[in-house]
């Protein structure tokens, strides 16, 4: 008898157990908060905040070995290479602040520099990327800017350059991979 009541007992009492410890049985899961309460992360990062030195990050496809070019040499005579593959190496500027959707590597604090966007738009750098080194393997591109487009950049922070007819003009490139280092 006592056997035949344990059995009972195992066939009822196990599946109401099991049901009782699953939120989800019967019922559609709970949304998962977008932020949890407890996050270790500030709400909202300064837009200065820099990561800890030491790290080397890659975006896009690997380097693969393109003709290294100066980044001094590609700002003064940017011509012969439009169109090119190339490799600059040079620190980061200024970054895009809303989607890490381009760069500017520069010589300087003042004066123009090669903006770097990423192909396809297939990959971004992190929007504190300014101040790092990169290392950028991608084509040359000398293009002149509409007014628009130059007022936009302007208004994210960047150096557009003007001709001497006042016509805005910049050295993109359009960079398949990227390396950044801190």
């Amino acid at each position: 008898m006592k056997t035949f009541r344990a059995t009972l007992v195992t066939l009822f009492a196990l599946p109401l157990v099991a049901l009782a410890g699953d939120p989800a049985a019967g019922q559609k899961p709970a949304a998962k908060p977008a932020v949890q309460e407890d996050c270790p992360h500030p709400k909202e990062a300064a837009a200065d905040a820099k990561p800890n030195a030491g790290w080397t990050l890659t975006r896009g496809e690997a380097l693969k070995g393109a003709p290294a070019v100066k980044l001094a040499d590609l700002l003064a005579k940017p011509q012969p290479h439009d169109g090119k593959t190339v490799r600059v190496e040079g620190q980061v500027r200024k970054a895009c602040q809303k989607k890490g959707c381009w760069m500017e590597l520069a010589t300087g604090d003042k004066g123009a520099g090669v903006r770097v966007t990423f192909k396809d738009y297939g990959f971004f750098v992190p929007v504190d990327a300014a101040g790092s080194q990169a290392r950028v393997e991608g084509v040359v591109k000398v293009s002149e800017l509409s007014e628009s487009m130059a007022s936009h950049y302007e208004a994210e922070g960047a150096i557009v350059p003007r001709g001497a007819d006042g016509k805005p003009r910049e050295v993109q490139l359009v960079a398949t991979g990227v390396e950044l280092r801190r």
